[in-house]
C-alpha cells in the first residue's frame, strides 16, 4: 500500500502502472490522479472494529536507518520499546499534561515519532506542521505556548533567527532536545529560558540511552538513563577502563528487536547479548558518557540529523561511466552541521561537472545524500590491497 499527497505525486505519478507488487495506491483528498484511489473513500460509517490484541513484543514500526554496507536497514521497534522510551523521556525531562510539543521533524525519524508519542502518552498536546518553516514555527510557539521542540541543524539556528526578526523571546519554550553546535546551544540559553537536552542514542535504541542538560557538563552525552544498560568494550568485547575509548554497547527494554529481514546482520549486532552501536565513547569517573567517533567500518556523515553512510553514496557514483574510484566523507558545514564531499577518480577529469555527479546521486537514492562538494582526480591514493586510502584522500583534498 502506498499513500501520497499532492506534493509527492510528481515523484511517484507513474508507479501504479509499473510496480505490480504494490496492491493499493491512494492519494489524500476527495479526488486522485490516474492509478490512485481517493483516500477519502476509505472512510465509512459503521460499527467500531474490535480492538486488536497487541502484545508488548509485537512490532510497532520499522524505522529506516542508513545503509552501512549499501543495503538499507530497517530497525524494528516494538510497542514495549516505544512505551519504555516514552516513560524514560517523560521522567528525565519532567514532561506533564501541561506541555505542548511542536512536531517539526518527519515522523519517519525516531526523534519526531518518539517525541510525538511521548507527549500524547503524557496527556499533552502535539502541534503538527506539514513542513518546517522557521517564522511559522515562532508564531505557533507563541500562539499555542509550545514548551518543547526537537532540534537537528539547522532547526534551532533558523528558529532563533526568526524569533529575533519577529521580536519574540519564545517565552513558553522550556525544552529543546537533540544535537547542535556549542555556539547555537549557548545562544539558546542566552536568548530564552529553555534548556537544551542532549545525549546519545540511535533508531536502534528507540532514541536516547544517555541524556543530560547541555549546561550540566558541556560536551558530554550524559549518564545512562534508568531503562538502559550502557558499557564500553574493545574489539574483543572486553570492558575498557574508565577514561579509555571503547565501542558503546547497550541492552535493556529500549533496544530494538533487530533489522527487518536481515537475521545475519541482527545476530552480529547482538553478539554476546549486547547491541553493538558502532559508535565509540568514553566514560569519566562520574559515569558520564562522552561521544568520541564512529568506528572506522561504520563511518557516518550526519547532514541535518540524517544518517548517510559513505559506502552507499560511493556505490552509486561508481555506476557512472568512466569512474574508477571514489571516496566520500563528511566536511564541516555551518548550516547543516556536516556536508557530503566526494572525490571522484575518472578518466578525463573534465568529463563531468560537480553538479552532474550530485544530480546522478540524487536520481538514484535519497536527495539528502547528494554530495555538496565534488572534486576530481586522475588517480586516488590507494593502500597495498588496492583499496582507496580514505585518510590520505581526506588529508590531500581536505574540507
Amino acid at each position: 500500500m502506498m499513500v501520497v499527497d499532492a506534493s509527492t505525486l510528481g515523484v511517484v505519478g507513474d508507479w501504479p502502472s509499473r510496480m505490480r507488487t504494490v496492491g493499493h495506491w491512494y492519494q489524500f483528498g476527495e479526488s486522485a490522479a490516474s492509478g490512485f484511489t481517493p483516500f477519502a473513500r476509505l472512510y465509512r460509517s459503521g460499527t467500531t472494529p474490535a480492538v486488536a490484541d497487541v502484545a508488548a513484543d509485537d512490532a510497532f514500526a520499522v524505522i529506516s536507518t542508513a545503509a552501512v554496507d549499501v543495503i538499507p536497514r530497517g530497525a524494528v521497534l516494538s510497542h514495549a520499546n516505544l512505551v519504555t522510551a516514552n516513560l524514560t523521556v517523560m521522567t528525565c525531562l519532567g514532561i506533564t499534561a501541561a506541555d505542548r510539543y511542536l512536531l517539526a521533524l518527519p515522523l519517519f525519524h525516531v526523534a519526531g515519532l518518539g517525541n510525538a508519542l511521548m507527549h500524547l502518552h503524557a496527556g499533552s498536546a502535539v502541534v503538527v506542521v506539514a513542513r518546517y518553516d522557521a517564522e511559522d514555527a515562532v508564531r505557533l510557539i507563541d500562539h499555542h505556548r509550545i514548551t518543547h521542540v526537537s532540534d537537528f541543524p539547522p532547526v534551532l539556528t533558523t528558529l532563533l533567527d526568526a524569533a529575533e526578526k519577529l521580536g519574540s523571546r519564545l517565552a513558553s519554550l522550556r525544552h529543546v532536545s537533540g544535537l547542535d553546535s556549542p555556539d547555537t546551544i549557548r545562544r539558546l540559553h542566552e536568548k530564552t529560558s529553555a534548556h537544551f537536552w542532549t545525549g546519545f542514542g540511535q533508531s536502534e535504541t528507540t532514541g536516547f540511552v544517555t541524556i543530560q542538560r547541555a549546561l550540566d557538563r558541556p560536551g558530554a552525552a550524559g549518564p545512562p538513563v534508568p531503562s538502559a544498560q550502557v558499557k564500553l568494550v574493545d574489539d574483543y568485547d572486553r570492558d575498557v577502563p574508565v577514561g579509555t575509548p571503547g565501542e558503546i554497547v547497550v541492552r535493556g527494554p529500549l533496544v530494538f528487536q533487530g533489522y527487518f529481514g536481515q537475521p545475519d546482520v541482527t545476530a552480529y549486532t547482538f553478539r554476546n547479548g549486547w547491541h553493538h552501536t558502532g559508535d565509540v565513547g568514553r566514560f569519566d569517573e562520574t559515569g558520564t558518557l562522552y561521544y568520541v567517533k564512529r568506528k572506522p567500518e561504520k563511518e557516518l556523515i550526519k547532514p541535518g540529523g540524517e544518517n548517510v553512510y559513505p559506502a552507499e553514496v560511493e556505490s552509486v557514483i561508481m555506476q557512472m561511466d568512466g569512474v574508477t574510484g571514489v571516496c566520500v566523507y563528511g566536511i564541516p558545514d555551518p548550516r547543516w552541521g556536516e556536508a557530503i564531499k566526494a572525490v571522484v577518480e575518472v578518466r578525463g577529469p573534465a568529463r563531468y561537472t560537480p553538479q552532474q555527479v550530485s544530480d546522478f546521486v540524487g536520481s538514484r537514492i535519497a536527495r539528502f545524500k547528494r554530495p555538496n562538494a565534488v572534486a576530481f582526480a586522475e588517480a586516488l591514493p590507494r593502500a597495498a590491497d588496492g583499496a582507496v586510502d580514505r585518510e590520505a584522500v581526506k588529508t590531500t583534498w581536505g574540507s
